[in-house]
């Protein structure tokens, strides 16, 4: 059996469990397309590590190529298309480097969102009114990027403040509920949207200035502009630099900052939070809540108050 045949049923397979599968796709197809349509046998080690290792590829990109080909073939060996896996055995000893995820302060929030208005000029295929909103929800409710994009009229009840999230990173569907501020953002937003175009229960609610749905390309070009104007930058080069995907981030901070602060009980609160974001358990949770400065001084202020509380007993 030839690559292409392989790896199609592959994703056949992985989708009828329920995977989306969108991302492993596109890095099969890639490497379908580099090394063009050999049989599963006649693949080596070496051409694996060439598409792996290309070079000016980031460190996230080469993790998830090389799990989406080691998951293909075991895949291949189990369904006893290969005798044994080509994945090279010191690609598995490889010390993959971690994004460290950066904390927007209030401050840089605000010179965001002041920033919005010569990030979306009228060349661009975002207005400001779409990309305020849609920052102002990736924070406010802590939304993933593509959650918000999915999200149609039916998924608001702006009575209510709640979005339904379907289709979300671990395909169960969850009820976010919003802040008075932020329910007023969106309804004021889609009653904007109305007087521009005609909106059914399944139109997308953020979309381009010609109606059509908001790309994930769009978004993210726009935020780098945005966050350009706003001189919001830090030392790593390129690639560690502020992200969109970071709002999520800071929100999670934010939030246990100012639980911290009323001394509220965290024991009780985090499982909470991590229903809100979405998380299966508080293991997903906890590498979101980096620890910034301000979050380090509130742990370190509680752990002083308890320890004197103690020396006084």
């Amino acid at each position: 059996m030839n690559i292409a045949d392989a790896t199609a049923k592959y994703i056949r397979h992985s989708r009828s469990l329920g995977k989306h599968f969108t991302a492993e796709n596109a890095i099969l197809t890639a490497f379908c397309r580099s090394i063009g349509n050999p049989p599963l046998c006649d693949i080596q080690p070496e051409m694996i590590k060439c598409f792996v290792n290309r070079e000016g590829t980031s460190d996230e990109t080469v993790r998830r190529k090389h799990r989406a080909l080691a998951g293909f073939f075991r895949f291949a060996v189990t369904r006893h298309l290969l005798k044994s896996s080509p994945m090279p055995c010191d690609m598995r000893k490889h010390r993959w480097s971690t994004y460290t995820p950066y904390i927007y302060t209030n401050v840089e929030l605000r010179r965001l969102v002041n920033s919005i208005p010569a990030a979306a000029g009228k060349r661009t295929d975002i207005d400001p009114d779409t990309l305020r909103t849609l920052l102002l929800l990736l924070y406010g409710a802590a939304l993933r990027r593509g959650e918000a994009l999915r999200l149609q009229l039916g998924d608001l009840d702006l009575t209510q403040s709640l979005i339904v999230v379907r289709a979300t990173k671990f395909f169960k569907t969850r009820i976010v509920p919003m802040g008075t501020s932020l329910s007023g953002v969106m309804q004021t937003f889609i009653k904007n949207r109305r007087k521009h175009w005609p909106m059914e229960i399944d139109s997308p609610v953020f979309c381009k200035r010609d109606g059509r749905p908001l790309s994930h390309t769009i978004v993210a070009s726009a935020f780098w502009r945005l966050r350009l104007i706003s001189g919001i930058r830090r030392d790593g080069g390129a690639r560690n630099q502020p992200r969109l995907h970071d709002l999520r981030h800071s929100a999670a901070v934010h939030r246990v900052t100012a639980w911290y602060r009323q001394g509220a009980d965290l024991n009780d609160l985090l499982p909470k939070l991590a229903t809100y974001l979405g998380h299966k358990d508080l293991s997903g949770t906890q590498r979101y809540l980096t620890m910034t400065q301000e979050l380090l001084a509130e742990a370190s202020f509680k752990f002083e108050t308890f320890v004197r509380g103690n020396c006084h007993d």
